[in-house]
């Protein structure tokens, strides 16, 4: 019988927010494995009874990135953890698209802004600041020229916080088209999702916001999918990702970018591709099976 944990947050006082974790959890234990949902930082877990820890929905880990990359770092030393933990040091820092667009992979251009350098900010058109390391548009607002003021208010909390700040232009192509979602697992296609734009006009940076609205199932181009595979393809050292998440917008020439690659713990969204289930436990089963026979 294969030990398996899921990795999430502890929400409380709150519920939690992962909804396909308890359907995940029932779906493996009726597959015949003892499974469990863990939270990522109890110091009590015996991480080592364990044949694999996959990572799920460690949701507070942007704001923790030193501690959640010592914590993955701990678990791969004693069992298999999902992503690899170096997949998981490079993709919590979102300076990763710098490398993705050097590496000739289509890209939301991006500039970066670290506390001490001068806040240089675009003079003409939208344009969104966010942390390098942050999740569910937490920190994240759209700015015009006219916003100047309030857009440097944003970037000394960041700064002030230790965190370094992205400064991308605004694709307009969100509005109409939405945000594509691609989620691999095992290395294939799983499917695929559509939201519309997070980011409001004059929504302050520290609102709450909602991270994924109206989400809606999502037949994927040819090119969405070419793009997808060449992002995939380009991550260091060609790792082995049990799972992955593409999320693609459209550049001012119609062409679909990368805006994040999501190999951490993306929400895969499985309430809202239910046939999706089964094929996720049969991954995580073979590698489950793979670890114990290491």
């Amino acid at each position: 019988m294969a030990r398996v944990a899921l990795a999430t947050y502890d929400p409380r006082p709150q519920a939690g927010k992962d909804a396909d974790l308890p359907v995940l959890l029932e779906a493996l234990r009726e597959a015949g494995a003892e499974a469990d949902g863990v939270f990522w930082d109890d110091a009590d877990v015996d991480w080592a009874s364990y044949d694999l820890v996959v990572i799920r929905s460690t949701w507070d880990y942007s704001w923790r990135a030193d501690e959640f990359t010592a914590w993955a770092h701990k678990v791969a030393s004693v069992t298999r953890l999902a992503n690899p933990v170096g997949v998981v040091r490079w993709n919590t820092d979102k300076r990763y698209l710098g490398e993705l667009a050097a590496a000739g992979v289509p890209t939301v251009p991006t500039r970066y802004l670290a506390p001490g350098e001068p806040a240089e900010l675009p003079d003409a058109g939208e344009y969104v600041i966010k942390p390098a390391s942050g999740a569910g548009a937490r920190y994240a607002a759209r700015y015009t020229p006219e916003g100047h003021e309030r857009a440097l208010d944003h970037l000394a909390r960041m700064h002030a916080e230790g965190l370094t700040a992205m400064v991308q232009p605004y694709l307009r192509a969100i509005d109409t088209g939405g945000e594509r979602a691609l989620q691999f697992f095992g290395g294939r296609l799983l499917h695929a999702s559509r939201k519309r734009a997070v980011l409001a006009p004059d929504t302050a940076f520290d609102a709450e916001k909602v991270a994924h609205p109206g989400l809606e199932p999502w037949t994927p181009t040819a090119a969405e999918l070419a793009v997808a595979e060449r992002a995939l393809a380009a991550v260091p050292d060609a790792p082995e990702l049990l799972y992955a998440r593409v999320d693609l917008v459209d550049g001012d020439d119609g062409r679909p970018r990368v805006m994040e690659l999501e190999l951490v713990e993306p929400n895969l969204f499985l309430f809202l591709h239910p046939e999706s289930t089964p094929k996720v436990v049969t991954e995580i089963l073979a590698a489950a099976a793979e670890a114990e026979a290491r």
